[in-house]
């Protein structure tokens, strides 16, 4: 809720600002809190705008205790009297919100997969009397869940905001819309005019889709041993394609022209026949398409049965029968990364886009701080992005087309990012089963070939470790990056790329596992101590534990052979990349062996392991002296 407030509280004219939230569980404990959450901003935004608050989240605002940045014209007297009045309101907002789930809690009357459509316009309970001391006119607030049934796919994220689309072009129908996901909140009032800046720019306006912000975290320690900040992307990729058509399409955090997602920028209107084979047989909807302003009020009033009407059939779950929504038009369902192939398609129409990153961070979110569900996400990304890179639309074949070669090589990049697997799956078996069996399969270190080797090696990491510090960040940061990476590679990865194989061809049906936006203490304490979480799947752990066993084993095994038997010339590479490998993955060792907490990772998954490991070592062994 702390994000629908922080919406509202946005500095943009009211009339001209609609706060949609998309319940795609079709809760009554979401509608409630809406209810609630309304009738608190009631008293919040007139004291943000008449006090100057810049933090326009609540639990933020109250977390920080800012002596604030303005107080008006106003004693600080009055100030402290209305900044306790409204946090007075604000645990009052809390404590309502909980006794309700509470009051909720175990009724099994409700699946979050089989409901109707629901639509309603917040209004909130009570106009109380701070509505008549400020007599200020409040941004629009809609809650909308979509129908969803077992007997239609629902297409997950992207699937729940074309109904969003289409429910919010019959009602508002504004030009440009911000998308938040519900762990994001706006950090600056100011996002929306400094947006606007770009959009309204004459020499952008006319094919600029979105202005994309990057996604910073308030939970990320100092340390940031899972890379939770995505710093490869937000602080060095979307700057290099920002001097392209522009960054990808990054799920959250950007303000997007309606215009685009309906239609390619050199385009016309279209035949009415046509327009209802693209959106659907809705008239009212397709009657708004081209328009800026907002439907008429004569026509859909306030709660009118029309509207209702009208909006109950745009967020049916048969409406897009027949339709191109997800095809061509609204935001794409071929793959679960919907936010990457919209932006792909977007590109590929013509559209560009722009990378805004000031000082000052525009939205704060939750980041990802435990292993289990970074490896879940990741797993889901890999899956999406693979699914994309093996298909007709692998953007070096599709994209090289219709967009700038360099443009469709930083799509690629990503799309094929997970087939990393591959090659980081060879480097830590093969030379490893090799030294165990002393056969050597790099130049003698006294040969002149061992110098390309070396450089292939050393410039890849330098190149890392320069775009790391370039970006303002530390030797620690270029660590902790190169450890998720081997981490990720060896596990969500390789079940990523395996899952899109399997869809592809057919043997598997796409699915969507969201990831856990709710944090747990324990799991928060340890990350902020740089201490590894290894509570997750042991279809996660096996395989970077049974690597790590590999690499230990062959590590001792050819040092040992080396100082008994000689041929250090012909093995030191492969010892130098065994070492490598268990330096970078110290943190598993140490959930190995030496950690007894609840973190730790546990005996069972390490004596698996140890016989996976001999397993794997006694096969390569057994192939190589055939």
């Amino acid at each position: 809720m702390n994000t629908v407030v922080s919406a509202m509280a946005l500095d943009y004219p009211a009339k001209k600002l609609h706060v949609y939230l998309s319940d795609d569980g079709g809760s009554p404990l979401t509608l409630n809190g809406m209810r609630e959450a309304y009738d608190f901003a009631r008293w919040w935004l007139p004291f943000c705008k008449r006090y100057g608050v810049k933090t326009r989240c609540p639990k933020a605002y109250f977390r920080e205790e800012e002596d604030d940045e303005g107080i008006g014209m106003s004693s600080e007297t009055e100030f402290d009297s209305e900044k306790q009045k409204v946090k007075e309101k604000y645990e009052l907002f809390k404590e309502r919100v909980s006794e309700h789930r509470k009051r909720h809690r175990g009724d099994s009357s409700h699946t979050g997969q089989d409901h109707p459509p629901t639509i309603e316009v917040v209004r909130g309970d009570v106009i109380d009397e701070v509505v008549q001391a400020h007599q200020e006119p409040m941004p629009q607030l809609i809650y909308v869940s979509r129908e969803k049934r077992p007997s239609h796919h629902h297409h997950f994220k992207a699937g729940a905001l074309n109904a969003l689309l289409r429910v919010s072009g019959v009602i508002s129908n504004s030009p440009y819309i911000l998308l938040l996901d519900c762990d994001m909140y706006c950090n600056d009032h100011s996002s929306a005019r400094q947006a606007m800046c770009f959009h309204l720019d004459p020499r952008l306006s006319r094919s600029l889709s979105l202005v994309q912000f990057p996604q910073r975290f308030h939970n990320i320690s100092e340390n940031d041993i899972y890379d939770s900040k995505i710093r490869s992307y937000f602080w060095t990729c979307w700057y290099g394609m920002d001097g392209l058509k522009g960054p990808i399409l990054s799920g959250t955090c950007f303000y997007i022209k309606r215009e685009s997602l309906y239609r390619k920028p050199t385009q016309e209107g279209s035949d009415l026949m046509d327009l209802k084979k693209l959106f659907g047989h809705s008239n009212e909807f397709i009657k708004h398409l081209w328009r800026k302003e907002k439907p008429s009020k004569d026509t859909f009033a306030g709660d009118s049965a029309a509207l209702r009407k009208e909006t109950q059939l745009l967020a049916s779950c048969g409406y897009e029968n027949g339709t191109k929504w997800g095809q061509e038009v609204g935001f794409m369902y071929y793959s679960v990364v919907e936010d990457y192939f919209t932006g792909f398609t977007l590109h590929c129409n013509g559209w560009t886009s722009v990378f805004y990153n000031p000082p000052k961070p525009q939205f704060l979110g939750t980041a990802t701080t435990n292993l289990n569900d970074l490896l879940i996400q990741g797993t889901r990304w890999s899956s999406g992005l693979s699914k994309v890179g093996i298909s007709r639309f692998c953007p070096l074949v599709y994209g090289s087309l219709r967009m700038p070669i360099l443009q469709s090589m930083c799509y690629a990049q990503l799309a094929l990012f997970p087939f990393y697997c591959l090659p980081i799956c060879c480097f830590a078996t093969i030379p490893q089963i090799c030294l165990v069996n002393g056969i050597s399969i790099y130049p003698e270190v006294s040969s002149s070939y061992i110098m390309l080797f070396a450089f292939i090696f050393l410039s890849s990491l330098c190149k890392h470790l320069h775009e790391v510090v370039a970006s303002g960040h530390t030797v620690q940061t270029f660590l902790n990056e190169q450890r998720i990476w081997m981490i990720k590679s060896t596990t969500s990865h390789v079940y990523g790329t395996i899952d899109a194989v399997m869809t592809q061809i057919g043997m598997r049906r796409a699915s969507f596992l969201p990831t856990n936006k709710v944090d747990d203490d324990e799991q928060s304490k340890r990350y902020e101590m740089g201490i590894f979480d290894f509570q997750t799947s042991i279809l996660f752990l096996a395989p970077m534990v049974t690597l790590v066993i590999l690499n230990m084993a062959s590590f001792i095994v050819g040092v040992a052979r080396v100082l008994t038997l000689g041929g250090g010339d012909e093995l030191f590479m492969q010892i130098v990349l065994s070492f490598f490998i268990l330096a970078m993955t110290y943190p598993v060792i140490e959930g190995m062996v030496l950690r007894t907490d609840k973190g730790r990772i546990p005996r069972s998954v390490t004596t698996l392991s140890a016989f996976l490991s001999l397993a794997l070592l006694l096969l390569g062994s057994g192939f190589l002296m055939r």
